[in-house]
């Protein structure tokens, strides 16, 4: 019988199995994401995803929905847990890409994408269209906000 931390990593094994195979694909893209993704794409705007999912997921799952080419970099974390922290990912992100923080956004639905964003000089849009309230998101540090992805152009051009 698995006990404490044993059945904790077991856990975590049976939920990684499943959501690789099936999770991953039971999602399904916000109305008006592509062409608010295109319409950045085309002023310009680099875009970058940094999810705390793994990156291995977090791109088969741009692939799969057809949003992979719409980003110029994927960031995630890694298995082994490492970058799970939204402030170290996007630490990571910005050395790795070469952006500059103040020239940076980070567009998010979750207190960590606020935060990560502010702990690294980031300005940060919060989106509630997403999993994240409007109270959650401002009590976060976020000042700007996106109702739906048609108003994410207009806040970042």
């Amino acid at each position: 019988m698995l006990v404490g931390s044993d059945r904790a990593a077991a856990a975590v094994v049976h939920y990684r199995e499943r959501f690789s195979r099936v999770g991953l694909y039971e999602n399904t893209p916000y109305s008006g994401i592509h062409a608010a993704l295109s319409a950045l794409q085309s002023a310009g705007i680099r875009l970058c995803v940094a999810s705390s999912k793994p990156h291995i997921h977090v791109r088969e799952i741009l692939e799969h929905f057809e949003l992979i080419h719409y980003f110029s970099d994927v960031f995630g974390s890694e298995l082994d847990g490492s970058r799970t922290d939204k402030s170290e990912l996007l630490r990571f992100a910005l050395a790795e890409t070469g952006v500059e923080a103040n020239a940076a956004t980070m567009v998010g639905d979750r207190k960590h994408d606020i935060v990560g964003a502010l702990d690294n000089g980031v300005s940060a849009i919060g989106v509630l269209y997403g999993y994240g309230s409007e109270e959650e998101l401002t009590q976060a540090g976020a000042n700007r906000f996106a109702r739906a992805p048609s108003e994410l152009a207009s806040l970042l051009l």
